[in-house]
């Protein structure tokens, strides 16, 4: 378990090392409204917390574990419009960089950790 969580975090952060800095690239000469390491941090660490709940759930009650993954889904997608509602959500209208900023990296991890715990339940079905 430890070693599948650790492996999820290597991947991770290589996710996120590449498609931050091609992010700040492709964006440099313009101004973003709001903070992309911010974004991209909150996107890491909450794509590893949901995946260690998963980890751990599948662990003690296996049937429940596709529950607690829609859950979190839904607790962090929360979260993130809590943190960000003041940099991200109070502007009328964001611009096409700004919004391919929000999206990349949402879809990105979000892809690579339902890639991963479908991954693990597999895994947990047949064993």
């Amino acid at each position: 378990m430890i070693k599948r969580i650790l492996l999820f975090t290597a991947v991770l952060v290589f996710l996120f090392i590449l498609s931050y800095f091609t992010n700040t690239y492709l964006v440099k000469e313009m101004t973003i409204s709001f903070s992309l390491l911010n974004v991209y941090v909150f996107h890491v660490l909450a794509a590893l917390v949901v995946y260690a709940i998963v980890e751990f759930i599948a662990d003690i009650l296996p049937n429940q574990a596709g529950y607690a993954y829609l859950a979190s889904i839904f607790i962090k997608i929360g979260l993130f419009v809590l943190i960000f509602n003041a940099s991200v959500f109070s502007k009328e209208n964001l611009s096409r960089p700004e919004r391919v900023s929000l999206v990349v990296p949402l879809f990105l991890f979000l892809i690579t950790e339902a890639v991963a715990i479908s991954k693990l339940l597999n895994n947990k079905q047949f064993n």
